[in-house]
């Protein structure tokens, strides 16, 4: 970003004091705003505090959240009509705080939509990156975006770069799967959906990004939750780093520095991860901000609070959140100028971001010249009359525009309100179509599915997630109104009208099956987070959860589907003279052997969020084609994880009781009607490869086909790895016709760093195979390309 010539003249006028205050986000928004008591908001005496010492705010965090960490309901909380006055209360209260007229960074929770009352909700990103689809996902994140730009909303918090590389790990649901190309490539259209091409649409409709978390908190140490991740420099950037140059490139403006260490290094003090290649190498120009209370964690290594903020500033961070440490920078300031100069070039980034926010107040110049005074001679007598009338004049006029500012901004609130409702129903409809495709067909033996409605007399619905609508949506969710989503059970009974739908509640393992023509079991776990909970301070579930498999604080040991499932699943298949079908819902792998075993069709449905239950019942019954693609691999023992697609070494007759471990691979996915790939053709040039694949359709309708082009490199200086994602693309190809799908990849992302003439890369397309070699360096012709029989 340009420095602006208002942030400088602000720079240049605040007191060490204001300085650090535009770098603190101490408060728990939910806490600094009440109703009054004849009706409408007020600020909290706490609110009014942290105003007073610093005279005024750099970021408020969570105004409008509701959950039950916050415990606001539909009860007490903000309601979405309200959003805009709220908004609106906080700006000004926080503008006329101090004597520069500077608002404040509202910042909200956006991982998967709004975390508010009235929030659209997506299906958590594991479920999106099921669906391979980029385009879509901008889209949707463009609709949150402007939902939260038409609440008063600054900087969404958006989970996006962390990896699942250890399925045990709460926050499986967070991450884009565990592939690093896949997760840049989705990365980046969040940006560019929620800031515009160029950051464009920020301050006009949509809002500024703050991506999390940087970086390698999936790699932690046994899945647990913001450990070590105790790995090299090579995996950091291959792996974990992808994802983030690919935001800066599309324009990121903030990151949030993760929780963990790397190698020992916190993240929050981790200069040549914050500075050196964030900012160095890079380029990015925006702001970081520390996770909830991290900086305070520091002084674990520091040995002290104020030592625990120099460091984090010293490696980057350039705004705290809720850390009582940030707020000692003051002193520090005053007592070492090297720590003064890291405030302002903090400060500035920070109040540069509220230019582009338009939150610096009145930026006329001041330089201009006063108008002209009137030449006129009073006498004594004249000039107490004409000033009286003056005055009178004046008043008059202030009353006016006082009324007319009062109508305006009522008007504006109107406005707000109505653009609040377009970008809700805009991306409710987005998520209603992310739902579907976040749906993998993992199993479908003898062609079972699509199912036929009216064959089917009487449905047994059973299984931990048939009734629960907060199965289907994740964690970091507010309150549903009520009657907004449906579970699996109410979504069934719509599709089959006319069928006996048999639900018992809970996981019943006593149903009678007898005249069954078919048992659905739906399968998983639950992010749920009830009111009952006991939170820690930065709002993780503390000691053990009431409800939640999954989510954050909610790391486990054994994959095993929870509970008696696998028994359920069992018992089931041992009593039913039926087909059995099962639905997974769930935010993490778990392992399905046993599912896969004891049932004729397998689904995986991720949390497909609120339109999930319709999603999956019209996928069931043949209202469209599940086409989606694993994000991850699915292990086949819980002992035998991780286990990776991209890992350097085969996990398969490694363990003895465990010879298999991978039950289902990274971008496994079935399809009901078959679509044929053939003519896997590539061509290396200079800089360049050009991949090229046809895909053809013999079916009566239209297909959607995820196309993914995997390689493995050898011929370098280092161990090659498996397998990696080189390009992937979702297509549609007509009835009866064939398409080409054709990238122009760089080539070294197709070749081993170092390898020279002895660089050679082996390319899959579903059950194609080609060998490439670099044009520049191949010693002789390269490899001929097969030419596939289509199959």
């Amino acid at each position: 970003m340009p420095t602006a010539e208002p942030v400088e003249r602000l720079l240049a006028e605040l007191s060490p004091r204001e300085k650090v205050g535009q770098l603190n986000q101490r408060l728990y928004g939910w806490q600094a705003v009440e109703r009054a008591p004849r009706g409408g908001f007020r600020l909290t005496d706490l609110a009014r505090a942290e105003l007073g010492r610093w005279g005024g705010l750099g970021a408020l965090y969570g105004v409008f959240r509701a959950d039950a960490w916050s415990g606001r309901t539909w009860a007490d909380g903000i309601r979405p009509e309200e959003r805009a006055e709220v908004a609106a209360l906080v700006q000004d209260e926080v503008a006329r705080a101090g004597g520069h007229r500077i608002g404040v960074l509202l910042s909200e929770e956006a991982p998967h939509g709004h975390q508010a009352l009235g929030g659209t909700l997506l299906p958590t990103n594991l479920a999106v990156a099921a669906g391979w689809d980029p385009d879509l996902l901008a889209e949707a994140a463009a609709a949150v975006a402007a939902e939260l730009a038409a609440s008063g909303v600054h900087l969404a918090l958006v989970s996006a770069l962390d990896l699942l590389r250890d399925p045990r790990w709460g926050r499986a649901e967070e991450c884009f799967g565990e592939d690093p190309l896949l997760a840049a490539e989705l990365t980046r259209a969040l940006v560019i959906g929620m800031q515009g091409a160029d950051r464009g649409a920020v301050g006009r409709g949509g809002v500024a990004i703050v991506l999390k978390h940087l970086a390698a908190q999936g790699e932690a140490v046994g899945g647990r939750n913001g450990q070590s991740a105790v790995i090299g420099p090579r995996d950091l950037r291959e792996l974990h780093l992808p994802a983030a140059r690919a935001a800066v490139e599309a324009g990121a403006l903030g990151f949030m520095a993760a929780y963990n260490d790397i190698d020992g290094v916190p993240c929050c003090a981790n200069r040549d991860l914050l500075t050196g290649f964030l900012r160095d190498e890079c380029g990015f120009d925006g702001i970081v901000m520390a996770d909830g209370l991290a900086v305070d964690r520091l002084t674990s290594m520091t040995g002290d609070p104020a030592g625990a903020a120099v460091a984090a500033l010293e490696a980057g961070v350039d705004l705290s959140l809720w850390d009582e440490s940030f707020a000692l920078l003051e002193e520090a300031a005053l007592a070492d100028p090297r720590v003064a100069e890291l405030v302002d070039a903090a400060c500035r980034r920070v109040l540069t971001l509220k230019h582009r926010a338009g939150l610096l107040g009145d930026t006329a110049d001041e330089t201009a010249p006063e108008p002209q005074r009137e030449a006129l001679t009073l006498t004594d007598r004249e000039a107490p009359t004409l000033a009286g009338q003056r005055e009178a004049l004046a008043l008059a006029g202030q009353r006016e525009a006082l009324a007319l500012a009062g109508q305006r901004e009522a008007l504006a609130l109107a406005g707000q309100r109505e653009a609040l409702a377009l970008a809700g129903r805009a991306a409710d409809g987005l998520s209603r179509r992310l739902a579907r495709q976040a749906l993998v067909l993992l199993h479908n033996a003898g062609g079972l599915l699509p199912l036929e409605p009216r064959s089917l007399a009487k449905v047994v619905l059973a299984g931990p997630n048939a009734r629960e609508v907060t199965a289907l949506l994740g964690d970091y969710v507010p309150p549903l109104p009520p009657g907004s989503a449906a579970g699996l059970d109410l979504a069934l009974r719509r599709a089959l009208p006319d069928a006996e739908v048999v639900c018992p509640p809970g996981v019943p393992t006593e149903t009678d099956l007898s005249g069954a023509d078919l048992v659905i079991l739906t399968l998983g776990g639950t992010s749920h987070r009830t009111y009952a909970e006991e939170f820690a301070a930065n709002g993780a579930i503390a000691g053990q959860a009431t409800m939640a498999t999954a989510g954050e604080g909610v790391d486990l040991a054994d994959l095993a589907l929870p509970g008696d499932q696998d028994d359920l699943v069992a018992d089931v298949r041992a009593r039913a003279g039926c087909p059995v079908v099962a639905v997974v819902v769930a935010g993490r792998p778990h392992v399905l052997t046993g599912v896969l075993a004891h049932t004729d069709a397998l689904l995986w449905a991720g949390y497909p969020g609120p339109h999930g239950g319709h999603a999956i019942a019209d996928a069931l019954f043949g209202g469209y084609e599940p086409v989606g693609r694993l994000p991850f691999t699915a292990p086949a023992h819980p002992g035998a994880v991780p286990v990776r697609h991209n890992d350097r070494h085969p996990a398969a007759d490694v363990y003895r009781d465990a010879p298999d471990p991978v039950l289902f691979p990274f971008g496994h996915g079935l399809r009901y009607r078959p679509v044929l790939f053939d003519r896997l053709t590539a061509e290396p040039g200079a800089d360049t490869v050009r991949v090229s694949v046809e895909v053809a359709n013999p079916g009566g309708k239209a297909a959607e086909v995820v196309v993914p082009l995997f390689g493995r490199r050898t011929g370098g200086r280092v161990l090659p790895r498996l397998r990696e994602l080189l390009a992937f693309r979702r297509v549609t190809v007509p009835a009866g016709a064939r398409t080409a799908v054709v990238w122009d990849l760089p080539a070294a992302r197709c070749f081993a760093e170092g390898a020279a003439g002895r660089a050679r890369t082996d390319l899959y397309v579903a059950d194609l195979h080609a060998t490439i070699r670099p044009a520049v360096h191949s010693p002789g012709p390269a490899d001929p390309l097969p030419h596939s029989e289509e199959s």
